[in-house]
Order: C-alpha cells, then structure tokens, then sequence
C-alpha cells in the first residue's frame, strides 16, 4: 500500500474493511486463523525438513540438546503475545512454589499494588517468572545456601548477554579480568580479542599446563598476583574437566577478585549432581538454559549476594536488554521442573558415560584426545592424527564437514597448539543429544567406529592459497557412503520424540535408495557441462541443444558404473539414459558435486566443477548395450581415464614458436597523439610506446594520489564464444574459469606443456557463454597462434597422452578483436588508474543505471557502460595495485579521443615507465622478469601460485608444473633498498650476510618514497618480511678488484643493503 494516512478512507471504506474480515461464530474479526501449513506452506515444509534432519542425523555438538514436546509446546504458548518490561515484586523470591502458584492470594495482590513493570496485564507473566525463579533456586541450592537465600535473574536472552550483563554490574570498562584463553577452551565471552568482553576490558587469560593439559593453577595464580584482575572467570567452552572451584575462590579472594562461573555448558550435570556446584562458591553464577539443562534458549544468573543482585538486574533490564520473553520463561519453568526429576539425574550420569566410552574407543583407534580425555559431557579429537601424502595434517573443518556428510554433526574446535581460531585442527564431540535419544554404551562404541574409520579413511592435502596453504580432505566413496547408510540405521535404532516424513533427494538420500533399474536422470545447474564433461566418458561440451551421444561414468579405478546417452536439454540441463549399477551411479555423481570424494587416486585433490543438482527423473525401458570402445572422447580428463586406452592417433607436434621478422615498430591508435603530448618515445614489444611524459617520479605519483591513463592498446585482445567456451579456457588456463560468475574477471596463466608459463593473462566474463582475453603485448602471436594450434587439434596438450585433444574445441570460436575482421566488436584496451578515476568516469555522461553499476563495481568486476558516447566494457582492473583502477575496452577508431577525454576530465598522462615502477611497488610479476625470463620462473616462483588451481583434473601443463612446485625451494620477494642506494637491475646477485649468493635481482624501479623497490628471485630461508639482504647493485658494471692488492684510500666494490618489505604494496593510510 503506498500513501499516507489522509488516503487510508479512500483506500479502505467501510464496506471494504468489512470485506476483509473473518467471520468466526457469527463474530467478524482480523484473526489469521489456520494451521502453519496451510497459511505459509513454505515455511511448514521448512520446519518439516529441519526435523526430518535432527531424526536422521546425529547430534555431536555439546550445546545443543533435544527440547522436550512440553517445553516446545510452552514456547509457542500465549504468553509469546505480551511484553513484561521490568520485574515480579522483589517479596515474591521468598514465595514457595506453592505459594507463588496460589492464584488467590497473587492476583489480588497484583490488583492492589501492582508489580514492578512498566507494562499492565502482566499477572500471569509475574506468576511464571516468579515461578521460574523459584524452581532455579531450588534446583542449583546448596546445603549452606538454600533456595530463599539465592537470587535468580531468569530474563538473559543467551549465554552472552548474561555474562555482559555481569561485566556491565561488576565492573567498569577497561578493568582487568581473568578468563581462560580461548584456544584452550576458553568463551568468546571471556576475553576473546573480537567479542565485547575483549574490546572493552583488560583481558588476562590463563591456560593449562602442556605437560599435563589440565588447567595449571599455579600458573594461573601467578597471572592473577601480577595483574591483580577485577574479575575472574572460571567456566568452559570445550575444555572437558571439572574446575576445582575452591582453588579459584581462594585466587580470587587473594587478589581481591569477583569470582564469575559461567557454566553454561554443565547446567544440567550439576542439577543432577554429577558435576560440581559452584553456587554459593563464586559471586555470581552464569548459565544458559538450553545446553545440558534441555530448557528453552536462554539464560540464568544467580548469586547469593543482595547487593550484586540488584546490580545485575538493572544490569539486565534496562541495561542489556527490554521486553524479556515470557514464553522463554515459562517454557525453563517447565525444564526446570523436568530437571528435578530422577529421569533426568540418569539422563546426566548417562551423558557422562558415554562422552567417556567415545573417548576411550576414539583413542583406542589411534586418534589423539586432547585433554588426556574427559570428565565431563564433551571431548575433542585432536584431528592432526591423520596426516596426508603431502604431510598435510586434517583439518577440523575438514573432519567436521566430512562428518556431516556422513550424517554426523558436529563443530571445528581450537585445541591447545593452535594458532588461530580461524584454522582449528580439532573438533568438539558432546552427548547430550544422542543420550536423550537412548544412546548406551553398544550404541556409542558404534558411533565411535563409524566416526573413527572416517576420519582415519580420510585423506588431507594442501595446495596454495593467496595468503597461506589451503588444506582440504577427501575421502574414499564407498567409505562414505557406508558410513551414510550405517548412521541412518543406527538413528532409526534409537528414539525420537518428533515424526517428520523425510523428503528423498536434495534432503536424505543413500546409495541403497536409488534403483538399479534403468533411469532417467537430470542433471542441472550452471556446472552442468563442465561437471558432467569430467564426470562422463564422452565430450559432452560439443553437445547442441537437444542432441545426444552415447556416454559411460566410470568409478576412479575405471570400472564401469553406468552408461548410456547424455542429451543437453536446456542450457544449464542435461538428461541421462542410464542402465548398470544407476543407484552407485547417482550417487557417485552427487558425491562428486559434494566435491568431497577422491576422484583420481594419482591426485586426491582433483575436484569437478560443482555444483549441480542430480535428479532421478523415473525409469526408462532398457536400451541395447554400447558397443566396446563406444561413448569414449580422447578429451584430456575424465574420471577413470587412467585406466583406459584411448585410441590411436595421428602423431601431433610440440608446439614452438619462432616470431615472425618483423617489418619494423608498429604503432597503436594513440601514435599521433602521444607524439602531440610530447610523450618520449621509445621501442617496446614490437611497437613504438610513450616511456613518459614529464618524468616517471611524477607520473608514478599522479597515479598514487589522483588518476593516470596509460595507453595499453598494444596488448592483445581476444573474445571466446559458444558453449565450448568455459571448458576450453579452463583447460588451457590455471585458473577457474567455470567459477566466474557474468560480470566477474581473474589473473590466470597460460602454460606450456613443461609447465612453464606462455604468458599471464586477464578473463572477463562477459555473459554466458561470451569471455574477453587479454594478454601481453609482447606474446600476443605466440599465445593467438598457440590457441588455434591447441583448437584444431595440431600440437600436444598433454605428454602422457599426446592425442588427447581439448574439451570445447568444436563448440568455442576465437576471435582476435584488434583485427579489422572482428568489424564493429573491436575491441582495444585504455587503463584509467589511482584513487580519482572513478570520480572521472562519473564525470561522463551516462545514464543513471551506468552510474550505478560503475559505483557498485566490485574490485575485478566487469560491466558494459556508454559514457559520454563511447561504447565501452568497464573492468574494475589495473597492474598497479590501486583498488580504484578501471580498463576501458573501446573501439579502435575511439581510442584516441577517449584518452584525450579523460585527460580533460583530469587525469595524467602515463608512460611505460610508470607503468613498470607501479607494478614493480606492487609487487605484481612482469612476464620475461619474474615469469618466464632467464630463471624460467613460474607463477609458483613469483609468489602466485593460488593462481594455479592445482585441484583442477587438468589444464595443459599441470603435471609438469605440479612437479616444479614440489621441488622448488625459492621465491620472488619485495624488497626496498636503503636510501641512497644505487638501483639494481635484472640479474644482479642478491647474497647473504656471509657473501653466499641467494638469490638474483628480476625488477626494480623508483617507488612512492623516492627510494628503489623491487623483486628478487631468493632461496625460500630469506622470503620473511623484514629479512635483510645485500645486492650487488648494477653488477654488469661491476669490476672485480683484487683485495690483496688495496692500500688507503683504495674502494673495493660492496654490495648495497635491502630489507624484504610485504608481498604487495600496502597504500599509506590518510
């Protein structure tokens, strides 16, 4: 509805408002009244899956527990509808349960002096709260403080907002508090540097002793005489013992400390007396609702101190929160009342049991459990225990994700050792929930060796990301899905308080699930043809729309799963004929969507492109057998290739390159121009460029402060078209081609089949199946001729096999669009870079969507823009390390005059030599520098290698370079020259403080400082930031000079000092 209030009797009269009631017994009324499936059956199904998972699935994570129905049913109650700000009467703490439930006497007493709540209609809330007080105080009282002398604060939301409530009641910000450190089992709210408590207090966090991994009190006492904390915090997120709450009281009160237990976690063990109480022992105890105490989400805290009890509870309301949920209350007053109960002592002793029993089966299978064990609900398994080929341990994120797979849930966990919370190498196990459910001690052990022979099945690998090491896992498929179908049965063994119909495939499927009789399959998604191009036998990426060809999916060790045709039947849609083993089938092609199965055992990282949805369509009458040798493509890569012998083919040639003499300098479209400016010119790449125009030092600096244009219209251009396109470009490149998304560009490289590079490159995904290239100059014919030589089929792509051919190859066409023939699509590119350029490109007249789309850009995005009539494609690009940079793609004829115009609009003409000393301070490789070059350098050597996808199943020159890589023992640095120095050039010998030569000099221009940076080819020992090296500066030059032979006054040739600076260049900050 739009419109203001004096339009509302014109929208709505009264005849229509009547209209829009609902009519109930003859009484009209706005009621949405209806079961949730049928007035939000999305939402229905929603809620119907979620508890399909919670039956099928077991639940490992020790904060969560299954809510009994009574709780769930007080939840969605209607004291959901009110609001309650503030609290019951303070008198009503004294109140026995019977006394609070008497109706009588507490309503009349409402009706004569009120409650202490800014809301009215709040009696039964009063009653419930009250209530709820009550049954807390009763359950966690000890013999020296009964239930009258605790006070109780039931209206945390969570866990965090009841110990921030504390902080705020106790303390002022920036005092000192003492929590137990994070990765060591620690709470983001007990100090973690990126949770509130971190950033507003001092925070000093104990540990424990690596010899014995239990908490070392000592240790913890010294900390607490040195920093004399306001507060310490003793309590657990996934350290699994038992504190000894005398031991902190007794530190606390020696540096006159508040003592907080935060035993969120354990609630329910000590309501059950298994696990000890520290009421009445801390100042102020914390915990939430809806871990081992099986309530509602929430929060209690309690304190037998009458003056922290009123602070905390302003500290609550109206300090940390408004309205409490009443229904929360209610529903924790009926878990507290459950928790009274023998039934629920059994549950806790029963909890404890088994987290043991897991334990010790998990160890005795040759997993570590960290800690020496547990004493409580929860363990950590200590996942470095299996470690992979290549030495790269299992991750706990890896182990988690493999195990969820499986149907086990459970979380990523830091474990004393690691360094991150980022990276963990552990995860948490809890019983709680499988306890609730019936678990014993057959059942446990079971689930220990499922989870043991997965993740001891599991196989960790590594490869190169942009800042570290990437560390993934696979797994063999049959153990997985044993696994699956082994979990399943032990789910059903056990009991379930809910009943919810489960939906087969995308929500439960197993390998036993899918008939073997012959089936229609669909598979779809914007992976399909690269993924099924990997997956099947045949080239699927020559397939037209509606055209079919025979295909086989074999498994890793080339046995014959299933075959078949494949028909494309809609751009992103494929539909499989299959006959053979089609449930092991199906299921092997949505575990290779789940890219967690190990599809080559010779390269356990290799995925498929993914993913993809793999649904069966129904069952199809059988078709007559393929003949031998039938639905094979001599493609570089499918799944079990390695065991079947493609057929033989006509001899190719390794592909060489011998340029072309040249006829003399070739100009771009900006010659006559340059020339007008008074640009220097001089020879590069076979064409004649602008060095600069004023100075480098300036133009470098415009560019840091404002904006340069460069004139970049000499590099190549080229567009890839047809549905061949992303195969092909994925296969002749390193980087992830079927991973761009339209309007998305990368960095990658082309590499010959001796894994050393032909050049680097820019893709730009244009549309669908459109992607623009752009190369260097100087390898333009070499990488144009390479490209049509690889299409047709004319030179090896892959040694080991030299008649495979490319995937796509008849289903992509190549353009080279600074030709004349590519007519009105020709493209040129003109490079806007620095800080302005954006403000420039606004300048030009455009419409509002363009404008909007060039602010949106997102670094290496690509759009389409006419801007002051010029037709361009717009690239948030650049090689000199400025995140607002731009590349304008533009015809040739309009080149010139786009670049005077955006001179006009304010930026600075920019020369060669510009160009090189930006990307020399930014770090960024030169091909024939630091690719390629005298070294034969690879991305790996310049430091790109997460450019190189490694887990690709092929690109020409993987295996080639994947041995480079494993040998190679150096790489290129950034380093900055001491002021002063002389300037090194390409070559020059980088040594070490003992004269040993280490390394060799690629790059090195004038940078933003006035001083020289640049990069360096060194020994891997010498990469680390703030490394000093030493270099013999313009060597060439350089005459050796016999020391014996020097007198006073006499020079010997010394090296000049440098000092390894970041990777990139970092921008100063303003």
């Amino acid at each position: 509805m739009t419109g203001g209030y004096d339009t509302l009797p014109t929208l709505l009269n009264a005849e229509k408002v009547s209209l829009l009631m609902t009519v109930q017994s003859g009484v009209r009324d706005y009621l949405f009244r209806g079961a949730l499936a049928d007035i939000d059956p999305d939402v229905s199904e929603l809620v119907r899956h979620e508890t399909a998972r919670q039956a099928r699935y077991l639940i490992l994570i020790p904060s969560e527990s299954t809510v009994p129905l009574a709780v769930r049913e007080t939840l969605s109650s209607a004291f959901h509808n009110i609001y309650a700000e503030g609290y019951p009467l303070e008198a009503s703490r004294q109140l026995t349960e019977a006394e609070i439930l008497d109706y009588g006497a507490r309503l009349t007493e409402y009706r004569r002096t009120s409650d202490e709540r800014y809301y009215k209609g709040t009696e039964y809330a009063d009653i419930v709260e009250a209530l709820a007080r009550r049954r807390a105080a009763e359950l966690f009282a000890t013999a020296q403080y009964g239930p009258d002398k605790l006070y109780v604060n039931v209206q945390p939301l969570s866990g965090a907002p009841a110990n921030n409530a504390v902080y705020s009641a106790l303390l002022a910000v920036g005092d000192t508090v003492m929590g137990m450190d994070l990765i060591q089992g620690g709470h983001l709210t007990h100090g973690s540097p990126v949770n509130r408590s971190g950033k507003q207090y001092k925070i000093v966090s104990y540990g424990i002793d690596p010899a014995t991994e239990q908490i070392d009190y000592d240790a913890m006492r010294a900390l607490a005489l040195e920093h004399r904390p306001k507060m310490i915090i003793g309590g657990y997120s996934s350290y699994p013992h038992v504190p000894d709450w005398a031991r902190y009281r007794a530190i606390a009160d020696e540096v006159g400390a508040f003592l907080l237990a935060d035993v969120a976690h354990v609630a329910g063990l000590i309501a059950a007396g298994v696990y000890p109480n520290p009421v009445g022992i801390a100042d102020v105890v914390s915990f939430t609702t809806h871990k081992t105490l099986g309530g509602p989400r929430g929060a209690v805290i309690i304190t037998h101190k009458k003056a922290l009890a009123t602070k905390i509870d302003r500290s609550v309301f109206p300090g940390e929160q408004g309205g409490p949920h009443i229904n929360a209350m209610a529903a924790l007053a009926v878990a507290l009342k459950i928790a009274h109960t023998e039934s629920f002592a059994a549950l806790q002793r029963q909890t404890l049991r088994n987290a043991v029993t897991l334990a010790d089966r998990l160890r005795e299978r040759g997993l570590r459990i960290p800690f020496g064990g547990t004493t409580t609900h929860l363990l950590n398994v200590d996942c470095k225990s299996v470690v992979g080929p290549d030495g790269t341990p299992l991750s706990g994120d890896m182990a988690a994700r493999i195990l969820d797979l499986c149907g086990i849930v459970c979380n990523r966990q830091t474990i004393p050792g690691d360094t991150s919370a980022l990276r963990p190498s552990g995860i948490r196990l809890g019983t709680p929930w499988i306890t609730q459910r019936g678990f014993g001690d057959t059942e446990t052990l079971a689930l220990a060796d499922i989870i043991a022979d997965v993740l001891l099945a599991c196989v960790p690998f590594s490869y190169s990301g942009r800042k570290r090491d990437i560390s993934r896992a696979s797994i063999d498929f049959d153990v997985l899905q044993t696994a699956r179908v082994r979990v399943r049965e032990l789910a059903a063994s056990v009991g379930i308080d809910t009943d919810a119909a489960a939906d087969d495939y995308p929500h439960f499927a197993y390998v036993d699930t899918v008939s073997d009789d012959p089936q229609r399959v669909i598979v779809r998604g914007a992976h399909a043809a690269d993924f099924l191009n990997g997956a099947l036998t045949s080239d699927v990426t020559a397939l037209t729309l509606d055209a079919s060809q025979p295909t086989r999916i074999l498994d890793p060790h080339g046995r014959e799963l299933a075959q078949g045709r494949v028909t494309r039947a809609g751009a992103a849609e494929y539909r499989l004929e299959l006959s053979g083993q089609v449930g092991r089938a199906v299921t092997w092609l949505r575990s290779l969507s789940d890219a967690f199965v190990i599809i080559d055992p010779e390269d356990v990282a290799a995925r498929l492109p993914g993913p993809v949805e793999v649904v069966v369509d129904g069952p199809i009458n059988a078709s007559a057998p393929l003949a031998e040798g039938e639905g094979f493509a001599p493609k570089p890569f499918f799944i079990g290739q390695r065991t079947h012998t493609s057929p033989a083919a006509a001899p190719q040639d390794v592909f060489t390159w011998t340029p072309a003499e040249s006829p003399g300098l070739l100009t771009t479209p900006l010659h006559a121009l340059h020339k007008q400016l008074g640009a220097r010119m001089t020879p590069f790449a076979g064409y004649d460029m602008p060095v600069w125009y004023t100075s480098v030092k300036e133009e470098h600096a415009a560019v840091r402060s404002s904006a340069g244009v460069f004139d970049v219209t000499h590099m190549g251009v080229f567009d890839v078209r047809g549905p061949g396109a992303s195969a092909f470009l994925d296969a002749v490149t390193t980087n992830d081609v079927p991973g761009l998304a339209v309007g998305e560009s990368h960095y990658t490289y082309f590499l010959d089949i001796h894994g050393l590079p032909l050049d680097d490159l820019m893709i730009y995904r244009l549309a669908d199946q459109h992607y623009l290239v752009v190369v260097n100059a100087s390898n333009n014919d070499k990488v144009w001729a390479w490209l049509n030589a690889a299409q047709r089929g004319d030179v090896v792509i892959d040694p080991a096999v030299p008649q495979r051919r490319l995937p796509g190859s008849d289903a992509a066409a190549l353009r080279d669009l600074r030709n004349p023939s590519a007519g009105a699509d020709r493209r040129v590119d003109i490079a806007l870079q620095g800080p302005a350029s954006l403000d420039i490109l606004l300048k030009m007249q455009s419409d509002d969507a363009a404008k909007s789309r060039l602010k949106a850009l997102a670094w290496a995005g690509v759009t389409h823009a006419v801007l002051d009539g010029y037709d361009v494609i717009v690239s948030r690009t650049g090689y000199t390390m400025e995140r607002v940079a731009f590349e304008l793609f533009v015809h040739p004829d309009k080149a010139a005059s786009l670049f005077e115009r955006l001179i006009a609009l304010g930026a600075i003409p920019c020369g060669l030599a510009s160009r090189d000393s930006l990307r020399t301070e930014g770090g960024l490789p030169l091909y024939g520098h630091e690719l390629e070059g005298p070294q034969s350098l690879t991305p790996g050597d310049a430091g790109f290698a997460n450019y190189v996808k490694l887990w690709k199943p092929f690109f020409v020159g993987k295996s080639a370079y994947a041995k480079r890589e494993q040998e190679r023992d150096a790489e290129v640095v950034r380093f900055t020259l001491t002021k002063g120095s002389r300037q090194a050039h390409q070559g020059d010998p980088v040594i070490d403080p003992r004269g040993k030569v280490i390394g060799l000099v690629t790059s090195c221009a004038i940078d933003s400082q006035g001083t020289y940076t640049g990069l360096a080819y060194v020994k891997s020992d010498f990469t680390a930031e703030g490394t000093v090296l030493e270099i013999y500066c313009g060597s060439d030059r350089l005459t050796a000079v016999n020391l014996s032979g020097l007198s006073l006054g006499g020079r010997a040739v010394a090296p000049e000092r440098a000092t390894v600076q970041s990777r990139y260049y970092k921008a100063a900050k303003k």
